[in-house]
C-alpha cells in the first residue's frame, strides 16, 4: 500500500508556506525533515497513515523498507501510543514525537512478528501523549543520531505550535 498525499496535508503546507519563521525548515507531506541536537538534517521519504484503516496496516507484510524511507503515522490529536510488530516482517525503529515535532521515545530494533506492545513513551515520562510515530529502517535512528530533542518537521505537525515550523 502505497499512501497518496492528503488535500489536507497540502493545504496545510500552503498555509505555513504563508508565514516563513525563523529555523524553518522546506516541508512536504511525503518529506520528514529531523534536526537531531547535532544540528545536521536528515530528511526521509515517508508514506503517511492518516486514518484507523492506514495505521491498523501500517508496514505489515512488507518484506523490506528502503533506508531513507519510513512510514509517518499521523493521529487527530495527541494521546498515549503504543505499537506492535504482529504480522510485519521486517526490524524496525520507533520514533515519538509529541504535538510540537520534538522526538520523546524512541524504541529500536523493534523485533518482527513480536506482539509485546511499544510503548511510546519510557519510564516516568511526565506527558506520554503523542501526536506522531514515525518507522523507519531497523537500527537507522542510531546511525542517523536520531535521539530524543530531535525535531521533526513536517506539515502534520500543528504549525502554531511547531518547535520548527514549515516554510
Amino acid at each position: 500500500m502505497t499512501a497518496r498525499p492528503r488535500i489536507a496535508a497540502a493545504a496545510l503546507l500552503l498555509a505555513a508556506c504563508a508565514a516563513p519563521a525563523a529555523g524553518a525548515a522546506e516541508c512536504a507531506p511525503d518529506r520528514a525533515v529531523l534536526t537531531p541536537p547535532s544540528g545536521e538534517r536528515v530528511t526521509i521519504t515517508v508514506e503517511i497513515a492518516d486514518d484507523a484503516a492506514e495505521r491498523a496496516q501500517g508496514l505489515m507484510g512488507r518484506t523490506g523498507l528502503p533506508e531513507g524511507h519510513g512510514m509517518l503515522f499521523v493521529y487527530e490529536s495527541a494521546r498515549p501510543a503504543s505499537f506492535w510488530m504482529k504480522d510485519t516482517l521486517i526490524p524496525l525503529d520507533m520514533l515519538f514525537f509529541d504535538d510540537a515535532g520534538v522526538l520523546r521515545h524512541v524504541h529500536p530494533q523493534a523485533r518482527p512478528l513480536d506482539l509485546t506492545p511499544v510503548p511510546g513513551a519510557g519510564p516516568g515520562d511526565p506527558d506520554p501523549d503523542r501526536l506522531l510515530v514515525l518507522e523507519i529502517t531497523g537500527g537507522a535512528a542510531g546511525r542517523l543520531g536520531l535521539v530524543e530533542g530531535t525535531v521533526l518537521s513536517h506539515p502534520a505537525v500543528p504549525q502554531a505550535a511547531a518547535a520548527r515550523p514549515c516554510r
